[in-house]
């Protein structure tokens, strides 16, 4: 039964401001400041029931036989009447981390230019094993996702390989050795999006460039790369001027350094911070640079946009995340 329990509506909050590592030390000291910054997070103009969607709850605390304190809510319609944890339907659900260790975490992470290691984050929070540091980092980065606002203006696409060369089973008589394939796009003075693909050819290429850039840009930049022309052809007519980096890396306007300069600090991050990384998690660490580079020039956002995505993220479980894909590792 609860121990306490206290019937009210909760009024709607405002934003919370931007914190690093040392103001989550400093202003969030215990759980319950730590959980009522979480609360308006998730719901800004107030918390409704998950279940109907009421704004008529209440808040009450309850012990378990362990003695840990449940902090719930209750909703206040008759016909509904459930109650709900604030990290249920999250991406902290079913933690079992002291939500203060999940923010210093999120501090870490979202203010290191060239990312952190899942082993540095466990020695500088102190956790027990490897395994929580790094499913805890990945489902930090699952959260690091952008709202697929198409890219407009000047934009610059361009690919990059990374990693060591890994079989793939084609022809067995010729298995083919790949590396992985990211390919970046930018707008240039806004937002860039990196992507892991399966391959360089247009059929891959194609539908990705189209599902990120508006049609309406005004124009495209590229490298020689035989498929631009034609992945570009059909949606983007008389919109690409392709760069001959053998003659140049550029002419005025005409280049791609925007993005090389973004897949240079990417791969400064992979082989100085994370030294070894899986294919099949690479998207994720795309996401994590990416996230970060777009938000470079408003820092004082970064940390309450990526609380406020992982209170919006569905919950990622350990099984699901080593079993995405065969486990293949890269020397970065």
């Amino acid at each position: 039964m609860p121990n306490s329990h206290k019937h009210f509506r909760l009024a709607p909050q405002k934003r919370q401001a931007e914190m690093r590592l040392i103001d989550v030390v400093k202003n969030l000291q215990d759980e319950d400041a730590c959980y009522e910054f979480l609360i308006n997070s998730r719901w800004p103009s107030g918390v409704c029931c998950i279940h109907c969607g009421s704004v008529r709850v209440s808040k009450f605390n309850t012990t378990g036989t362990t003695g840990k304190v449940r902090r719930l809510f209750q909703c206040l319609e008759k016909e509904c009447k459930k109650q709900f944890s604030p990290l249920v339907g999250t991406i902290f659900s079913d933690t079992k981390l002291p939500l203060k260790t999940w923010l210093m975490a999120v501090a870490l992470i979202v203010h290191a230019k060239k990312g952190i290691s899942s082993m540095q984050v466990q020695r500088h929070l102190g956790l027990k094993s490897y395994r929580t540091a790094w499913h805890l980092t990945h489902r930090i980065r699952r959260a690091m996702v952008e709202d697929g606002e198409l890219l407009s203006g000047v934009t610059e696409i361009d690919e990059t390989y990374v990693g060591a060369k890994i079989i793939r089973k084609g022809d067995r008589r010729k298995p083919r050795k790949e590396k992985a394939v990211v390919l970046g796009m930018i707008e240039r003075g806004g937002r860039v999006r990196l992507i892991h693909v399966a391959d360089a050819t247009r059929a891959t290429i194609q539908p990705v460039i189209e599902q990120n850039v508006s049609p309406w840009v005004s124009k495209i930049y590229t490298d020689e790369h035989a498929t631009y022309p034609f992945a570009l052809k059909e949606n983007f007519p008389n919109k690409h001027v392709s760069i001959n980096h053998s003659r140049t890396y550029g002419k005025g306007e005409d280049t791609t350094n925007h993005i090389e300069n973004v897949f240079s600090l990417f791969k400064r991050g992979l082989m100085g911070s994370f030294h070894r990384v899986s294919y099949k998690h690479l998207s994720r660490y795309c996401n994590e640079f990416s996230f970060r580079f777009n938000r470079r020039e408003v820092e004082t956002e970064i940390f309450a946009d990526t609380v406020k995505s992982m209170a919006n993220t569905k919950p990622m479980m350990y099984r699901k995340l080593i079993s995405e894909f065969p486990p293949v590792q890269a020397a970065l």
